[in-house]
């Protein structure tokens, strides 16, 4: 399978010299939250070339910010010499790990195998399929669908240990549930520690990692190694990415981050990183950049002395915008941001990215033949009545497309209408909303 980057950004991505050692750096990053031997892995991550990986479930059409985690990691390690496997579970991704709460909706053949062809193809953006350091993308479908149901439970089903596998965290969480929890997804320990003994025995691979919330599975393979092989083999576990405030990044949050444009725009992508909080923006920094210590250290500086400038949420937006969708795309973005606040050409704005503006700011849909000023004020909530809208007007505080209104009658006039389609209404310096020609 030949699986050249597209991304342009890896060839600039180098980790930290200022650090001596790469496990040195992903504890600084705050990327080690647990791991099987710490002492061990530093000394197999500062020696000759591992093989490693790390497994993405085609669960959904995109990964999203929590896998970016896992992949700028895969990457970070993939710089100091390392070989990674990049595993897309066309076999697991039928089964579905356990959620904390429910069980998972179970998705066709034909679906899943769409999705895994999605995730290889963005997989691809964030690690090198080049040079000596060459990642190599599996399936585990490769090695299960040609498995009968007895030959999977003599040769691996014997290795494990039913109380064990009770005591995983989210097994005890799903059992103590009112729904409890099927045979189905209590085996999905079992299928992804089969993966890293196929993994061991095809690529010598020892190092498996993933979000902490993984842990059971992880250690799964792991012991099924040491069990089948007699060999020692590692995993490492980072942390799951939250705010300052607890709350918890990812798709079963219902707030999910989404990698592919058609699900996220680069312009909504952009705003996520740069609203980040001064209390937030560093760690996100250390995880989601390639920044070095100096760097980041004086962004911190920055926040600290002046956090009105909001320089490390530009640098973050700046970094990881361009890292997912490209300097250019992220160019548009900025100069779009600063011509929806007045400091550039709204003509110059394309649709598309309007249509991204229209989605995280209010907005209404009225005919052009009833655009008065106070009809695109009243209608987009920027007032809550015409005579308040009347008054902002006179106040001279109303705008479309940045222009000043003085009549609040008169309608808006074809010519004015972006991309015939849409206006910028304005109250105020920073009271936007977008309408839609209905």
């Amino acid at each position: 399978m030949s699986l050249e980057s597209t991304n342009p950004a890896l060839a600039a991505q180098r980790n930290d010299a200022s650090f001596e050692s790469l496990w040195e750096e992903l504890n600084w990053r705050g990327l080690v939250h647990v791991s099987t031997d710490a002492a061990a892995l530093e000394q197999v991550l500062a020696g000759e070339p591992i093989v490693y990986y790390c497994g993405f479930d085609p669960t959904a059409a995109s990964l999203h910010l929590g896998h970016l985690v896992q992949l700028l990691t895969m990457r970070r390690i993939q710089l100091a010499g390392h070989k990674p496997l990049a595993l897309v579970g066309g076999s697991t991704g039928l089964i579905g790990d356990p959620r904390p709460s429910s069980e998972r909706t179970l998705n066709t053949p034909e679906v899943v195998a769409g999705w895994v062809d999605s995730l290889q193809k963005q997989i691809k953006h964030y690690i090198s399929f080049d040079g000596e350091s060459a990642a190599t993308m599996v399936n585990n479908l490769d090695w299960t669908q040609g498995v009968t149901a007895i030959e999977f439970l003599r040769d691996i089903g014997k290795y494990f240990r039913v109380g064990t596998m009770l005591k995983k965290d989210i097994v005890a969480k799903r059992l103590n549930s009112e729904e409890g929890i099927s045979y189905t997804e209590f085996s999905y320990q079992i299928l992804q520690g089969f993966d890293y003994l196929q993994l061991f025995r095809q690529y010598s691979c020892t190092l498996q990692f993933g979000g902490s919330d993984q842990w059971g599975n992880l250690t799964s393979g792991t012991e099924l190694v040491r069990r089948a092989e007699g060999a020692q083999v590692h995993a490492l576990g980072t942390p799951l990415i939250t705010n300052s405030d607890g709350t918890k990044f990812g798709k079963s949050e219902g707030n999910a981050i989404w990698l592919d444009a058609q699900l996220c725009s680069p312009y909504a992508f952009y705003q996520f990183w740069l609203n980040q909080s001064d209390a937030d923006v560093i760690d996100r920094l250390k995880v989601f950049t390639f920044r070095t210590r100096e760097e980041i250290a004086e962004l911190e500086r920055s926040v600290q002395d002046a956090p009105f400038k909001r320089e490390a949420q530009r640098a973050l937006a700046w970094d990881v915008t361009s890292l997912v969708h490209g300097e250019l795309a992220t160019t548009k973005v900025i100069e779009a941001s600063g011509a929806i606040f007045g400091k550039g050409e709204l003509e110059e704005i394309d649709e598309p990215t309007l249509h991204a503006v229209a989605s995280e700011l209010p907005h209404a849909s009225i005919p052009a033949q009833e655009a008065t000023a106070v009809r695109l004020l009243v209608d987009t909530g920027l007032v809550k009545s015409n005579g308040e809208a009347r008054r902002a007007i006179s106040d001279g505080g109303a705008y479309v497309n940045n222009q000043k209104i003085t009549d609040p009658d008169a309608l808006v006039a074809d010519s004015v209408w972006l991309h015939e389609k849409f206006l910028l209404v304005r109250r105020g310096k920073k009271n936007l909303a977008l309408v839609h020609r209905g």
